[in-house]
């Protein structure tokens, strides 16, 4: 995959930070954008400049990824509409300093750090097949070096620290990404994870008190986002990583992950209970055997 013309790209988290910079810069391929974002006015903007940039097309998907039934939504209306995906970046990601709910009683990091990428790609799964060499780029960090996976607290109701929160949901989309490029092997489909690096960008300006503070007060020393977007677009369209699946990228490089984001017994039964959480929350059987590929 030399270049992206002509082929279907989807963003989540696409109207700011590094998911705004990636659609930018792919833009430049004349691929035919869809962009998932949660601030219409602010989709629009980025649709205007990606279109500015050469993009072939360029439309929004509108939902909030926190709740399961929005991405389902997203998930149909994509179906409905295209027969074509041959890049899936899930990058959209949150940070809380306090522990939140969803409407689904989810803790929200977890909803949508983990779970909106496990329920979003499973559901588009067979368009990503059908449409072959395809890849599949799910943004991690090396933050998940902090993470725990506490298999009977996953909400987090117990002793809740943000940054253990956030680590964790970055190690369950390593973990996941490898569940994934095993279940997709000679399927053409691809799957990797990347750190992005520390970015200067609006990402944790939802949360005040220290956090964000210090968020604000480091933004100057941190990468801008088009360079926090180098590897996504790099795994998106490199033809370097034609074939390369189940893989860690930083810096555009394979990295090794920790221990933890290695263990595919873990990257098994994250895949099992994820399944299990989203079947409990409206999941149709149709989409139970979609998740099992």
């Amino acid at each position: 995959m030399p270049n992206l013309e002509g082929k279907r790209v989807l963003i989540t988290g696409a109207s700011r930070g590094i998911g705004r910079s990636a659609a930018h810069m792919l833009a430049e391929d004349r691929p035919h954008l869809v962009l998932v974002v949660r601030d219409r006015a602010l989709g629009e903007a980025v649709k205007e400049t990606c279109l500015g940039r050469g993009a072939a097309s360029c439309e929004l998907l509108v939902g909030d990824l926190s709740s399961m039934k929005a991405v389902r939504q997203i998930a149909a209306e994509y179906n409905e509409r295209w027969q074509d995906l041959h890049v899936l970046i899930d990058n959209a990601g949150a940070l809380y300093t306090d522990r939140r709910t969803t409407e689904d009683g989810l803790e929200m990091t977890f909803a949508v750090n983990h779970l909106a990428y496990f329920l979003l790609t499973t559901l588009l799964l067979d368009v990503l097949r059908a449409s072959a060499p395809a890849r599949i780029v799910v943004v991690a960090s090396r933050a998940h070096g902090r993470g725990e996976i506490r298999w009977d607290d996953l909400q987090s109701e117990r002793g809740y620290w943000a940054p253990r929160v956030y680590g964790t949901s970055k190690l369950m989309n390593i973990l996941f990404t490898r569940e994934l490029a095993r279940r997709l092997e000679g399927t053409g489909v691809t799957a990797n994870s990347l750190h992005p690096g520390v970015i200067g960008s609006s990402f944790g300006h939802n949360n005040g008190g220290l956090i964000g503070a210090l968020w604000k007060l480091g933004k100057p020393f941190l990468m801008n986002e088009d360079d926090g977007a180098r590897t996504t677009v790099f795994l998106a369209r490199h033809p370097s990583v034609e074939g390369v699946t189940g893989k860690y990228f930083d810096r555009c490089k394979e990295a090794t992950p920790k221990r933890a984001a290695r263990d595919d017994d873990a990257a098994r039964r994250l895949w099992s209970v994820s399944e299990e959480i989203v079947a409990r929350l409206g999941g149709s059987r149709a989409e139970r055997v979609r998740a099992r590929t």
